[in-house]
């Protein structure tokens, strides 16, 4: 539950930031007349996440036991590729998020189709978080099963539609920059762990058959099954008997993703509190 809790607050916050960056500049500039183009652009966007996550499911559902692993093996790599994009582009791009947004506005309502292209670009912002997060769901569902996972990610959707309103009203202020930094941590152990059981999927396909010995056996130690293994494997895809292989994948991409996002930047600071 935790897992997907601050992986759909995380993604709703940036989608609650970007449509509040927008929202809060038309009032600012007088143009309010052109909010309900943002509701529309929020309200297409769902739609899209939601259809396209019920499609997914019922395209993989008569699948084969083969071809289920090889589903949701394809998942997860899908899903670790768009996490790692976005945890470094988010600390590229959170220092000038404001400046960019109100540059795309302007060129939007420049144009003879002004209400077309701010619908189009807060659908587009929005729609993608939202199927974002219909990957990591589904890779995370299919990996590690939890009957609180999507009670998790209601949960942290709606605290992060709060605290996007929160702020767009002026009664919050937090530091984006640290939260979006130490999540950007924690969601690279959750694609470690992610990408560590796409290889053992592979497996069960009959696609990768190399480095299978276990490295070790904790199942009478700590079960997978069990409180601690479950919330271990939701979280850090924590296995009771990993083959070499993944184990190997998953330290390395730990190490090598770490190093890459912890490393400072090269630009200049952005302010320590922003808000919108």
């Amino acid at each position: 539950m935790l897992a997907p809790f601050l992986i759909m607050l995380r993604e709703g916050l940036e989608a609650a930031l970007i449509v509040g960056i927008i929202a809060s500049y038309l009032r600012l500039t007088g143009r309010r007349g052109w909010l309900p183009a943002v509701w529309i652009g929020i309200f297409l966007a769902v739609a899209t996440a939601l259809f396209a996550g019920a499609a997914l499911q019922l395209f993989s559902a008569g699948f084969p036991q083969k071809m289920q692993e090889l589903f949701e093996a394809i998942i997860g790599f899908i899903a670790v590729i768009v996490l790692v994009g976005m945890v470094f582009w988010m600390r590229r791009a959170a220092s000038d998020l404001r400046g960019q947004i109100h540059g795309s506005i302007e060129a939007a309502l420049s144009g003879s189709g002004g209400t077309w292209g701010l619908i189009a670009m807060v659908y587009l912002a929005v729609a993608r978080e939202g199927l974002e997060s219909v990957f990591f769901l589904l890779a995370m569902v299919q990996q590690s099963p939890d009957a609180q996972a999507p009670l998790g990610a209601l949960l942290g959707v709606a605290i992060a539609a709060a605290v996007g309103w929160a702020i767009y009203a002026g009664a919050l202020r937090i530091n984006l920059r640290r939260f979006f930094y130490w999540t950007g941590v924690f969601i690279l152990f959750v694609a470690a762990g992610l990408l560590s059981g796409s290889v053992g999927a592979l497996h069960e396909a009959g696609l990768w058959n190399h480095l299978q010995t276990p490295i070790y056996d904790l199942g009478g130690i700590l079960p997978e099954s069990g409180p601690v293994g479950t919330v271990l494997s939701g979280i850090f895809g924590y296995r009771e008997a990993p083959s070499v292989g993944e184990a190997l994948v998953y330290v390395i991409f730990l190490v090598g993703s770490l190093a890459l996002f912890l490393r400072p930047a090269n630009r200049t600071p952005a302010p320590e509190v922003s808000h919108v």
